[in-house]
């Protein structure tokens, strides 16, 4: 059974209130959960004490059983410094066009610097006709 410790939206209409709770990943999102672990309100002042109420003993239990929380509630955790800080990737999905249109510029850039090199070289001498390839000289 995979556990989520996730975000379970209560409240009315445009006054959201959320319990943060651990269930199984397969649950809905307000359905059945196996534990409350605390609550978090985004209509309260940031700095005010009930926008978020964590258990944190319980939040560490559950993350030791296996639980993987959501990237909003590992905000929280994180700022409750139950668990490290979430780094984000270096090449999202918005940077990902960019990078390639990067790289297809170098590739041009070398192409190129490798005719501009062969251009300044001096040529061969052409082949000689007894060097000619095997279906040639049988024609």
């Amino acid at each position: 059974m995979a556990l989520k410790i996730r975000l379970a939206r209560g409240g009315a209409k445009k006054r959201p209130f959320y319990r943060i709770v651990v269930a199984d990943s397969r649950s809905p999102r307000d359905g059945r959960f196996i534990e409350k672990i605390g609550t978090y309100d985004p209509m309260v002042a940031k700095d005010h004490p009930d926008r978020l109420r964590l258990n944190a003993e319980r939040a560490k239990h559950w993350i030791s059983m296996g639980a993987r929380p959501t990237d909003r509630v590992s905000r929280f955790l994180a700022a409750a410094e139950i668990v490290e800080p979430r780094s984000i990737p270096a090449q999202t999905k918005q940077s990902q066009p960019k990078a390639k249109a990067q790289e297809r510029l170098k590739e041009a850039e070398e192409a190129k610097k490798a005719a501009a090199e062969a251009a300044a070289e001096p040529e061969a001498a052409p082949p000689e006709a007894s060097e000619a390839p095997a279906e040639e000289a049988s024609a």
